[in-house]
């Protein structure tokens, strides 16, 4: 379970600190919980809070009973929690196998079992196991790997950053048929950050963020139907509509 206690987060910039997340609090443990709103919200600073990327300028953390406000992003890895940039990393000198290897935490994982992930994503093990993370791959591609990868380390808390970005070529069901797949395995919970309504559709929990703020938080036929009939709510419902 993940709680966050009235945390606030706050960056420098030309005109001084702007306050991006704003004394948020809430509590999650459901299968899959949605994170969305407008952009330049906070959804994304929310959940580089969680994983460890940046650190609360003021409130509380707590996973699983341990408070992790201060920790490391690699401290909070090894106690459970991953993270899924909306952007992946490449990685010059690693291979697909040596990152999927990596994230599983076993060293002797055969290669049968990491093409196996590639294949749950959509690629075809042959022609990528071997491939070096560099400029070569799309971003379509590299986002799959990332999903790969996430599914290879099967923490109790996942943080996807609009995983559906880049994957046109790759169905939205086979994206949601992973994340079940995911959740079946480890029992854990999944904070997706999305604009898409067919993923939203799939969630227990549905969060709006705008302005460093909660504004909506509860069940996707309360916070959906709110969204597309709601007027001052014109720019996200353009994008749950394309």
């Amino acid at each position: 379970m993940l709680e966050l206690k009235n945390v606030s987060y706050s960056a420098a910039n030309e005109q001084g600190t702007k306050e991006i997340i704003n004394n948020i609090s809430l509590t999650l443990n459901e299968r899959f919980v949605a994170l969305t709103g407008p952009n330049g919200g906070g959804k994304s600073t929310l959940a580089k809070l969680i994983a460890g990327i940046y650190i609360p300028t003021s409130g509380q953390i707590i996973f699983d009973g341990t408070d992790i406000t201060n920790m490391t992003i690699t401290e909070r890895a090894n106690l459970g929690i991953s993270y899924a940039f909306q952007q992946p990393v490449r990685f010059k000198g690693l291979t697909v196998k040596d990152l999927i290897t990596l994230a599983s935490g076993n060293k002797k994982l055969s290669m049968s079992e990491a093409c196996a992930y590639l294949s749950e994503v959509g690629l075809c093990a042959h022609d990528y196991i071997d491939r070096e993370i560099n400029a070569s791959l799309s971003g379509g591609e590299l986002k799959r790997i990332e999903i790969a990868m996430t599914m290879a380390r099967g923490t109790s808390l996942t943080l996807f950053d609009e995983p559906e970005a880049g994957i046109d070529l790759w169905s939205f069901g086979n994206l949601i048929a992973v994340f079940e797949k995911m959740h079946h395995q480890t029992r854990g919970t999944m904070l997706i950050i999305s604009h898409q309504e067919r993923i939203l559709n799939i969630a227990d929990r549905v969060i709006v963020i705008a302005d460093g703020k909660i504004t909506k938080d509860g069940s996707k036929e309360e916070v959906l139907g709110d969204l597309l009939t709601n007027s001052t709510c014109s720019v996200l419902t353009d994008k749950l509509t394309k």
